[in-house]
């Protein structure tokens, strides 16, 4: 194989770039020319890469986003621009291809192996639902960001006597709001995967208010329902009974961006090099991933087949130490 290419597609988090770098610089000890390519797969079908170098990398360790750039496609759910994807990478003497994303992107990577396009798939998520991995790159990171907001929350809230719900990312998966709740402390996590009726968390709020808790603090993922607006205005209408004031803060996209931290610095570069001895040890069609402290492969087809559940004794140890 002498010539590969590697795109960044999906949401952005602070690991694409070491990993980016290491696919690079493992290519060229490797003897095999990098392209890459921008936009995803959107640039993939438009033919915009470029061959890079060493020194094309240099610096980006610590940079957040992705130096490549990405964006949605919608051409490439179709059929006709897979094949007009598959097209380019002919038409550039492409071999292979390094695709670094979620369940959304590794699903394109899936479709180009079925096209018998040779593809490894690298595991890039902060919802960190992605089978084929216990942890998925950029999801330390951004429980370390989370983890942060949380702390001075806390602080704020315990000055002014005050309950927040702090929504976290997370509309398909609970697990940034089930992890930082627990590490940063929280009195509860609403999350998608468990349904939590209003009279619940009404009576945990008050309770911790009689017990003497000087706050309560509440963190929410995005995608539980009925949402967090609604809830915020259901317990504005109850704060007499509450006993604390009630306060809102979304996190945003803050939790997607700034540097890696030294977890995810090493986790990408690793699974980015991972991703490129597959595709020179024609081990293409399949996700390199991080199960139990190892570099594993796992069939695309595995990978994506459903969304990764979270883990139940996660959820208990949440409740637990809520007390």
């Amino acid at each position: 194989m002498k010539r590969i290419g590697v795109l960044t597609s999906g949401g952005d988090n602070p690991g694409l770039n070491p990993c980016i770098r290491a696919v690079v610089r493992m290519g060229i000890h490797l003897g095999v020319e990098v392209m890459g390519i921008r936009r995803g797969y959107a640039g993939l079908i438009d033919g915009e890469m470029e061959l890079m170098a060493a020194r094309s990398v240099g610096g980006i360790i610590a940079q957040g986003g992705t130096i490549l750039g990405t964006a949605r496609c919608p051409e490439f759910y179709e059929v006709s621009g897979r094949k007009e994807a598959l097209r380019t990478l002919n038409r550039f003497e492409i071999e292979g291809l390094v695709v670094i994303g979620g369940n959304g992107s590794l699903t394109g990577a899936l479709e180009l192996s079925r096209m018998e396009f040779p593809t490894v798939g690298v595991p890039s998520t902060i919802d960190n639902d992605v089978n084929g991995t216990d942890i998925s790159i950029g999801v330390d990171t951004a429980l370390d960001t989370i983890l942060d907001a949380v702390d001075k929350i806390k602080d704020t809230a315990t000055s002014h006597n005050r309950a927040f719900l702090v929504e976290t990312m997370g509309r398909n998966s609970g697990y940034l709001a089930l992890v930082s709740g627990i590490v940063g402390g929280a009195e509860m996590v609403l999350i998608p995967e468990v349904e939590t009726p209003f009279e619940e968390i009404h009576e945990l709020i008050e309770s911790a208010y009689l017990r003497g808790k000087p706050h309560c603090i509440i963190i929410v993922a995005e995608g539980w329902k009925p949402g967090t607006e609604a809830l915020a205005a259901q317990l504005r209408e109850h704060q007499d009974d509450l006993g604390f004031s009630v306060r809102l803060t979304r996190l945003g996209y803050v939790q997607r961006g700034g540097s890696a931290e030294a977890f995810d610095r090493l986790l990408a570069t690793r699974l980015g090099a991972a991703a490129v001895r597959a595709l020179v040890d024609r081990q293409g069609g399949n996700m390199v991933g991080w199960v139990k402290n190892v570099v594993t492969l796992t069939p695309l087809e595995g990978a994506v087949a459903f969304q990764k559940a979270l883990d139940h004794d996660l959820c208990e140890l949440a409740e637990i130490m809520s007390i």
